[in-house]
């Protein structure tokens, strides 16, 4: 009998399948199927909370929650970690049959506190409590590199997130290769899918006489740029891609050195049942005439491709930062939402 697709991606060539927000039972059927790891973000109450396998678990949590914290904020806090915890104990096999290589499981809390410093440290450092295979997921902002750096001293495993310019890659690699010692897994994200999305408006938007072709490459190409900086620096970290909008947010970076996050449904579930060949397509050739005639219609995907394309203090403020996470605010929002609601009825 033909292997599924993710383990015969995994036999032959060294990319590998993360989960991304899954419910419970999909996160069983991703181990099987062949993930290694699983990421959360600041949305996934707001996803887990609207299936109906994970919606009394949720109500359950909220109404202890209430009764723990008079502050909303804690008490959407603990529904996160809560939920997330789940995840983390169905993971923990992986983690300690692995001595630690595999099985993480990341977490993220309120985005509406992503620039203070402060603030990140405390939350990672909670975070941390749910379980020895605990990520820490943090934005590569100016504020989120600071958290980082402090973080990263107390041996903390990172996932810097965020990521869609060269820039960013750069500055968290070059802040780990100041630390003296040794520090535990540094995953360096590029959020591809939503690096196309948000140009995909743009070009909507502007009116801009870019081929769909090009867009199509886009996320993809800057992923695999960064990745051969990381690799001819000798920097630190895997790249983890993230935030996928289509099958090829996958299938284009297979071959590569990489992890990629992808959702169950819509996404993992798909290429199960296709199980289309296993093409090693992440080392073709970068198209210079693409990457020029990108460059030249969209400032934006300039500034991602240059590594002076931005400053630190301009990463937060990056357009296609912004998209991703104006997605986590609408998820906090939600959650929050659901904590006053069930405070309000008693």
């Amino acid at each position: 009998m033909r292997e599924g697709y993710f383990h015969r991606v995994h036999a032959s060539t060294p990319t590998r399948f993360w989960v991304n927000n899954p419910t419970c039972s999909e996160a069983k059927k991703a181990i099987e199927a062949g993930a290694i790891c699983c990421t959360t973000n600041p949305s996934y109450v707001m996803k887990v909370h609207q299936n109906p396998e994970e919606k009394a678990k949720i109500e359950a949590d909220i109404k202890e929650a209430v009764q723990r914290y008079s502050s909303d904020e804690k008490a959407a806090a603990y529904v996160q970690r809560k939920a997330v915890q789940r995840i983390a104990e169905i993971f923990y096999p992986l983690y300690e049959g692995s001595q630690g290589s595999i099985g993480w499981v990341s977490i993220q809390i309120s985005p509406f506190e992503e620039e203070d410093p402060q603030r990140i440290i405390q939350d990672a450092e909670e975070n941390l409590k749910l379980g020895k295979n605990i990520i820490a997921k943090i934005p590569t902002t100016e504020a989120g590199l600071e958290a980082i750096m402090v973080l990263a001293k107390e041996r903390v495993p990172i996932i810097a997130t965020e990521i869609m310019a060269l820039s960013q890659a750069v500055a968290v690699c070059e802040l780990y290769q100041k630390l003296s010692n040794p520090v535990p897994p540094l995953f360096v994200t590029h959020i591809t899918g939503i690096f196309d999305e948000y140009l995909q408006n743009v070009v909507k938007e502007r009116n801009l006489p870019v081929d769909p072709d090009s867009l199509f490459q886009a996320g993809c190409t800057l992923a695999r740029h960064q990745y051969w900086v990381m690799k001819e620096r000798s920097y630190p970290g895997i790249l983890l891609g993230g935030g996928a909008r289509g099958l090829h947010h996958f299938t284009e970076m297979v071959g590569g050195d990489v992890h990629v996050t992808i959702n169950w449904q819509g996404t993992a579930d798909v290429l199960i049942q296709q199980n289309p060949p296993v093409v090693p397509r992440f080392h073709t050739p970068l198209s210079s005439s693409l990457i020029c005639s990108l460059a030249k219609a969209i400032p934006e995907f300039k500034a991602a491709f240059l590594e002076d394309g931005l400053e630190k203090k301009q990463f937060a403020s990056f357009g296609p930062v912004v998209l991703f996470r104006s997605m986590f605010e609408k998820g906090w929002k939600y959650l929050l939402d659901l904590v006053k609601l069930k405070r309000n009825k008693g």
